[in-house]
């Protein structure tokens, strides 16, 4: 028995209304999947699907997101595959769309990760677990303070060398304003370069170091210090600011305790 629904690139997706082998090229969405109670429905993850650490090192890996192997994802057979458009190549993508149902998310916002999430629950037949998950989303984001005080002024980090930040119409960016932070690059799009002068003179209040893509650590606190001295740096979890399934709950309480810097 099959159903046929548009994912969230508005493209119909035929599948099994009960699939058993499920294939998730997206690591926050694999992270659902198996909050949503699947185990041995999914059978192939990429490299960067590190949690839950004890189920997803017993999966097969099927590469990155986005230099993927289609051989290997071939030979798992797989009657569901779950993607998104910014984090899987669409050469890729389009390949396996000829031999596989593909369903693919396309994310911006909290708004957007809710829909995937409810929608995800649907395709999988775990509408109930979804919804609560969505439920916990809600009362963290709902609870999280506000203030009258004009927002603290951030700049969002992903990469060195060459340095690039989160901009607007990015997921991240739509995290740092819930947070209660006015993205200085706001006026750039996406995840452009930027130069040490850009930072000089975008004069935020709080430079922000990604945990991930880039691994930044404590050592690289004094490079942007030196570019602005009377900013505060920190490093902060990328994956609570980027990950936009079932982490989530976690993602409200990490930015109420952000929320109250000084």
């Amino acid at each position: 028995m099959t159903k046929t629904v548009k994912d969230q690139m508005n493209q119909e997706v035929t599948w099994p209304v009960s699939p058993k082998r499920i294939v998730s090229l997206v690591p926050s969405q694999t992270e659902l999947l198996f909050a949503l109670g699947l185990r041995e429905e999914i059978v192939g993850v990429t490299n960067y699907c590190i949690h839950p650490a004890e189920e997803t090192k017993h999966k097969t890996k099927v590469g990155g997101t986005k230099n993927f192997d289609v051989e290997v994802i071939k030979r798992l057979n797989p009657d569901l595959i779950i993607g998104n458009k910014e984090e899987n190549e669409e050469k890729g993508i389009n390949t396996l769309k000829k031999s596989f149902p593909v369903w693919m998310s396309d994310i911006f916002n909290l708004e957007d990760a809710v829909d995937m999430i409810l929608r995800i629950g649907v395709l999988v037949g775990k509408e109930s677990e979804s919804e609560s998950i969505v439920l916990n989303i809600q009362r963290g984001f709902s609870a999280l303070p506000t203030t009258k005080l004009p927002p603290k002024k951030v700049a969002y980090f992903i990469w060195r060398k060459p340095y690039m930040v989160a901009a607007s119409g990015t997921f991240i960016d739509d995290m740092l304003k819930r947070a209660g932070f006015q993205n200085v690059f706001g006026s750039l799009s996406r995840y452009p370069e930027i130069s040490a002068e850009q930072l000089r003179e975008a004069q935020p209040d709080y430079i922000f170091l990604s945990s991930e893509p880039y691994p930044f650590k404590e050592k690289h606190l004094q490079e942007f210090q030196n570019i602005c001295p009377d900013a505060a740096i920190l490093v902060v979890d990328g994956e609570l600011f980027s990950w936009y399934g079932s982490r989530l709950p976690a993602s409200a309480a990490y930015f109420s305790k952000l929320g109250q810097l000084g």
